[in-house]
C-alpha cells in the first residue's frame, strides 16, 4: 500500500501518543494488535500512516526532528515506543496567533509551552508545506480555545488542497458554512473534537444509553475531570472553555430520550493537578429513579492515559479520510465523525456511529 502522507499541527501529548502507535504496531501481527478498533482498513495498516510534516511553537520541538520532538517536554505522556529512528521530518514553526493562554507564562517550563524565537510561518509558508511534503491529511492538535488558530489552519488546509481531521473543540466540521466550503474543493473533513476509545465521554454516553433503554428515569448528572498534562494547565482559564464544555455535553444530551434541564447536568474539566501528568480521572455520579419512583445512583471513578486513549480513535479516522480521498468524497465524513468525535456533524448512538463506519469502509455508504 502506499503511505497517508499525513501533516500535524502541534507534537504534544496527543501527536507523541500516535507517532509511537504507528511505529509500535509497525511489526505485529493481527492477533498481536491490542488496543485498535481495526487492524486494517482497506489495507491499510497503522504503519501505513507517514507523518510528512509536523509544526508546533514551543523552543524545545521548532527545528527538531518530530520522532525526537515527541519526547521532548512539556509533554508527559507514557512512552510505550522508545527509541524511534528520526524520520528526517524537521518541525516547522507554526503561527501563535490564540494557542497559547496568557496564564500558561505564569508556570514552570517543564509544565507549559516555551514560545520559540522563529519567525512565525504565514499562511502562504504553511500552505507551500503542505503542497511540497505531498500532504494529504492535516491533523489539527491546537490546544483547547485556539479559535483563531483552529480556523486558520483550516483555511491553510482549504488552499494546500488537504483533508482537515479537526481533534479539538471548535467547530469547523460541524458547522455547515465549513463544510460547504470543503465540498465544494472535493475535501474530506472529520472533526469535532476527539473522543477516547474508552474514556470519560464514552462512558458517560454509554450510560446514559443504558438508563434510557432500561426504562430508569435519569435525573441529574456530572462528570468531574482532573489531569495534570498542558491540556488541563491550559483549561484553567475558563474563558478557553466554552466550546469544550458544549461538546462534552452535547456528547451525552445527544443519546438521550429528553434533554436533561441545564442546571442539572454538569459535564467538564475541573482542575490540574501536575503530578497526575498524562493520566486522566473521571469522577462521574448520575442520579436517576427506577420501577416505583424508587431513587437509585452510579459513582463510577475511571482512570485513563488521555493521550493513548485518542490515538486509538484518530489512527482510524486517518484511515477513513485516505478512503474518502480516494473515493473522492469531500465536505462531511459524517459516520467516522460520530464514531470518533464527541461533536460531530451529526451526533447517533455509538452502536449506529459503529455499523455506519463499517459500511463506510465496505463501500456502502458514501460519507
Amino acid at each position: 500500500m502506499e503511505k497517508i502522507r499525513v501533516a500535524i499541527i502541534g507534537i504534544g501529548n496527543c501527536a507523541s501518543s500516535l507517532i509511537q502507535g504507528i511505529y509500535y504496531y509497525a511489526d505485529k501481527k493481527p492477533e498481536e494488535a491490542i488496543g485498535l478498533m481495526h487492524w486494517e482498513i482497506e489495507g491499510y495498516k497503522p504503519s501505513d500512516i507517514e507523518v510528512v510534516a509536523a509544526f508546533d511553537i514551543d523552543a524545545r520541538k521548532v527545528g527538531m526532528d518530530v520522532n525526537e520532538a515527541i519526547y521532548a517536554p512539556p509533554n508527559c505522556t507514557t512512552v510505550f515506543c522508545p527509541d524511534i529512528k528520526p524520520s528526517g521530518v524537521k518541525v516547522d514553526m507554526g503561527c501563535v496567533l490564540d494557542g497559547v493562554a496568557p496564564h500558561m507564562a505564569e508556570y514552570p517550563e517543564n509544565h507549559t509551552f516555551v514560545v520559540s524565537d522563529d519567525s512565525e510561518k504565514g499562511k502562504e509558508d504553511i500552505v507551500k508545506i503542505l503542497q511540497d511534503t505531498g500532504a494529504e491529511i492535516l491533523l489539527n492538535y491546537l490546544p483547547v480555545g485556539s479559535e483563531k488558530a483552529a480556523r486558520f489552519y483550516a483555511e491553510c488546509a482549504l488552499d494546500a488542497g488537504c483533508a482537515y481531521i479537526n481533534c479539538m473543540p471548535v467547530f469547523i466540521v460541524s458547522d455547515p458554512e465549513w463544510s460547504a466550503r470543503f465540498e465544494e474543493k472535493g475535501i474530506p473533513m472529520v472533526g469535532d473534537d476527539i473522543k477516547a476509545q474508552i474514556g470519560a465521554t464514552i462512558t458517560h454516553r454509554t450510560l446514559a444509553n443504558l438508563f434510557r433503554d432500561r426504562g430508569v428515569e435519569l435525573e441529574r448528572t456530572y462528570q468531574l475531570n482532573t489531569g495534570g498534562n498542558t491540556d488541563f494547565l491550559n483549561m484553567l482559564n475558563r474563558d478557553r472553555l466554552d466550546s469544550k464544555k458544549e461538546s462534552k455535553t452535547e456528547a451525552v444530551q445527544s443519546v438521550l430520550g429528553e434533554r436533561m434541564d441545564p442546571e442539572n447536568i454538569h459535564i467538564g474539566p475541573s482542575d490540574y493537578v501536575p503530578w497526575q501528568k498524562d493520566n486522566k480521572l473521571c469522577f462521574l455520579r448520575m442520579e436517576g429513579k427506577t420501577f416505583g419512583d424508587v431513587p437509585m445512583n452510579i459513582e463510577l471513578r475511571l482512570s485513563v492515559e488521555d493521550s493513548p486513549n485518542s490515538a486509538g480513535c484518530v489512527i482510524d479516522a486517518i484511515r477513513c479520510c485516505k478512503l474518502a480521498l480516494e473515493r473522492g468524497i469531500g465536505g462531511q465524513l459524517t459516520s467516522i465523525s460520530a464514531y470518533t468525535m464527541k461533536h460531530p456533524p451529526e451526533q447517533f448512538t455509538d452502536d449506529e456511529a459503529v455499523q455506519m463506519v463499517e459500511e463506510f469502509i465496505a463501500g456502502e455508504r458514501e460519507r
